[in-house]
C-alpha cells in the first residue's frame, strides 16, 4: 500500500515550466534509506506511474516506457535526500510527482510537487492596431476564466490531495482488520 508519511518532505510544491526546459524536484528524507522511487500522478490518465528507482550506490531501474535521457535521479552524499532531474519537458510530463521509500512492506510517499506545463509564448514582430471588439473578448475569457467551479486547476490538486488521502487509509483500514480477528480470536480461545 501507499501512505504518505512526515518522514519525507518534497521541494518545490509547484512547479511551472516551460516546453523543452528542464526541472529539477528535491526529496529530503529524516533518516537513511536503501534507495528512492520515484512515482507520478497523471490526472490526465488517471493512473500511478513507476518513473524510476535509485539505490545508494547509484544504480538505477526504470520503469516501462520510461526514456533514461528525461529521467536521472542525483543523490546527496549524506544519503539524506535526492532529486529527480527532468529535462525536454512537454504537456506530456504534466502530473504530481512523488518520491518514495519501503519501509514494513509499505510506500511511503513524499508531499507531492505538482508540475504544470506552460508553452512559451510565440514571439511578436510587429504590433497591431487594438480595437475594441478583441478587446471586449479578452475581458469575456479572462472573466470566464475566473469561475472557480469549471477551471480545472482548482480540481486538479483537491483529486490528488483525495486520492492520497483514500491510499493512506487502505493501511490503516488493513490493520484494524487484523486487530479485530485477533481479538476475536483471543476471546474465542478462552
Amino acid at each position: 500500500g501507499f501512505c504518505t508519511n512526515l518522514l519525507l518532505s518534497q521541494t518545490p510544491k509547484d512547479i511551472l515550466a516551460q516546453t523543452n526546459n528542464e526541472t529539477e524536484i528535491l526529496c529530503e528524507l529524516k533518516k537513511e534509506h536503501a534507495g528512492v522511487y520515484w512515482y507520478r500522478w497523471s490526472q490526465e490518465r488517471q493512473n500511478f506511474e513507476f518513473l524510476v528507482f535509485s539505490n545508494l550506490l547509484g544504480k538505477t531501474a526504470y520503469g516501462a516506457n520510461v526514456s533514461q535521457d528525461k529521467f536521472s535521479v542525483h543523490g546527496a552524499s549524506s544519503r539524506s535526500s535526492y532529486s529527480l532531474h527532468i529535462s525536454h519537458l512537454h504537456a506530456s510530463d504534466n502530473g504530481t510527482y512523488y518520491c518514495s521509500v519501503s519501509q514494513s512492506s509499505q510506500l511511503l510517499l513524499g508531499s507531492g510537487t505538482r508540475l504544470v506545463d506552460v508553452l512559451p509564448l510565440p514571439l511578436r514582430t510587429t504590433q497591431a492596431p487594438r480595437t475594441k471588439k478583441p478587446l471586449r473578448h479578452v475581458i469575456k475569457s479572462k472573466a470566464a476564466g475566473k469561475k472557480g467551479a469549471c477551471n480545472p486547476l482548482v480540481w486538479l490538486p483537491l483529486t490528488a490531495s483525495i486520492l492520497v488521502l483514500l491510499l493512506s487509509l487502505v493501511p490503516t483500514a488493513y490493520r484494524l482488520h487484523r486487530l479485530r480477528r485477533r481479538l476475536w480470536l483471543r476471546i474465542h480461545r478462552q
